[in-house]
């Protein structure tokens, strides 16, 4: 299972970071490539966490995605 911390960058400038995982890839280049296939599309939807939360992440509402997946990068 591959999982990752996105920071997003949203199209109203607002950031936050989002615990993404997908049990059936194995390595988090495939999960990271996955990402960025998804939200190119305006119609690609990511369903992450954010604390105790589910988001929802559409692709048309994105800006930027930064990696990090030791935590949030200072």
């Amino acid at each position: 299972m591959a999982t990752t911390v996105l920071r997003v960058r949203l199209i109203g400038g607002d950031r936050m970071d989002i615990t993404y995982d997908r049990p059936d890839l194995s390595s988090e280049d495939e999960l990271i490539e996955h990402v960025i296939a998804t939200l190119s599309d305006d119609s690609g939807a990511l369903h992450g966490k954010h604390g105790d939360r589910l988001v929802v992440l559409y692709g048309r509402g994105v800006a930027a995605v930064e990696v990090a997946p030791r935590g949030a990068v200072l």
